[in-house]
């Protein structure tokens, strides 16, 4: 069994760009996550250093009780100014503590925009901002939302508002996005297609209701 990474590779684990997953560290730090499989280091120059998949899991999970290790992270890690980690809005989310268009949102959403951009630089073979990468075929509902949301596109409430929907399929590599009407989801397909992304609008058989089936461009 493998075994949990130390306090100090947690913090540097937990401080991970949310979205790129690029992370900050010393050398020694970085090659101890690199070793156990939990990072890799970039081919190409400046060589930086970004979670695995395993890496990913790590941050994801919730961090198992330790008494000692949790004083010192509570000790010594920086807070997180936006509360957490960054989590592109799928719709159907409750927004009243950052609603749709709050400025501190706007900066968040902007931020992980460009945050996976520059993923998309680094991890794609030719260096295309254009083309989604492989965390975005790994995270589909999350990068569909962020590209809508970084579009301006309005995610809908808890209620089911006038605002999109993105929502799994048992397609591979493809979401579904709802929204309240025809022009809603020309829109959201509009800005899909602008990500780097290819949509096509539908009817499900027994709603009929309409959606668009998306999924990241490969060429």
């Amino acid at each position: 069994m493998t075994r949990p990474p130390t306090a100090a590779q947690r913090r540097v684990i937990d401080a991970a760009d949310p979205v790129t997953g690029r992370l900050r560290g010393t050398p020694a730090q970085l090659d101890a996550l690199v070793k156990r499989g939990l990072a890799f280091r970039h081919s190409r120059p400046p060589h930086d250093h970004f979670l695995t998949p395993a890496g990913h899991r790590i941050r994801e999970a919730e961090p198992e009780p330790d008494g000692s290790a949790a004083a010192t992270d509570t000790a010594t890690a920086p807070e997180d100014a936006s509360g957490g980690v960054f989590a592109a809005r799928v719709g159907g989310e409750d927004r009243a503590a950052s609603p749709h268009g709050d400025p501190a949102r706007v900066r968040e959403v902007h931020s992980a925009w460009q945050g996976l951009l520059e993923l998309r630089r680094m991890t794609n073979p030719d260096g295309s901002p254009d083309r989604p990468c492989g965390w975005e075929r790994t995270h589909l509902v999350r990068a569909a939302a962020l590209a809508l949301e970084a579009a301006g596109c309005r995610p809908a409430g808890p209620d089911g508002d006038d605002g999109y929907r993105v929502r799994a399929t048992a397609q591979p590599e493809a979401v579904a996005v709802y929204g309240p009407d025809g022009e809603a989801l020309r829109v959201c397909g509009a800005a899909l297609e602008r990500a780097g992304w290819q949509a096509g609008e539908y009817t499900e058989p027994r709603t009929r209701a309409r959606y668009l089936l998306a999924s990241p461009r490969r060429v």
